[in-house]
């Protein structure tokens, strides 16, 4: 299983010396990661926060940086922070398990998705 993505973001963060960073990798998230995010005071004070902290905790590198912190994260161009977003939803996100099934009137072979969470 894959746990590590690397990314490149369209604009990149600008560090104080005006060096641009754009190549990255971000890893799956943990419950552990969700739940420390949501207790973090910035976040209690400013549910809006969520996406900056969890982001913070999931990026484990931006290529130039010695680490990836919360304030990098502020200083994103909203682009880069929105595509941060979809990329943590997309690896993130449960893939449905996928079951062959053939069709009993054609005979015609057919993958089908398993969605366990839905209602009988």
């Amino acid at each position: 299983m894959k746990t590590e993505y690397e990314f490149e973001l369209p604009r990149g963060y600008r560090d104080n010396s005006g060096e641009i960073h754009k190549k990255g990798r971000m890893r799956l998230a943990t419950a552990g990661d969700e739940l420390v995010a949501a207790r973090d005071p910035r976040v209690l004070n400013n549910p809006s926060y969520l996406t900056v902290v969890l982001l913070s905790r999931v990026i484990t590198e931006m290529e130039g940086l010695e680490t990836v912190s919360v304030h990098v994260m502020e200083e994103l161009y909203t682009a880069d922070l929105a595509f941060l977003q979809d990329m943590y939803q997309k690896i993130n996100d449960l893939e449905l398990p996928v079951m062959k099934v053939v069709c009993p009137s054609c005979g015609q072979e057919h993958e089908v998705q398993i969605n366990f969470t839905r209602g009988a």
